[in-house]
């Protein structure tokens, strides 16, 4: 949620400066270029508590820390599992493939 909060800011930024660029008539790649580099400039000056929150949800997200999204179809299911064994504690879940002797 805070790499959404800290992408929101910056296309506020963004777009505001980009439709005054173009306003101006700097052409489309200078009106890009110019609102890009101030966007940049301003929400790094101004807005480091956002910009540290969203590196650090990337980091957790891309390094294993938080839980894995899970669909409903997939939540149902693991529910539907744990109801299981908490009812039957004496089951035991193997893999469905068998182990080989080794040789």
């Amino acid at each position: 949620m805070a790499f959404l909060k800290y992408s929101l800011i910056r296309l506020a930024l963004f777009a505001p400066l980009f439709v005054l660029f173009m306003f101006l008539q700097l052409g489309a790649l200078l009106s890009v270029v110019c609102a890009a580099l101030i966007a940049f400039a301003v929400s790094y000056l101004f807005f480091q508590k956002q910009r540290d929150d969203a590196a650090a949800a990337l980091h957790d997200r891309f390094t294993g820390k938080t839980k894995p999204v899970r669909n409903a179809g997939e939540a149902a299911d693991a529910d539907a599992e744990d109801s299981l064994t908490d009812a039957n504690p004496d089951v035991t879940i193997r893999s469905s493939t068998p182990k080989t002797p080794d040789a």
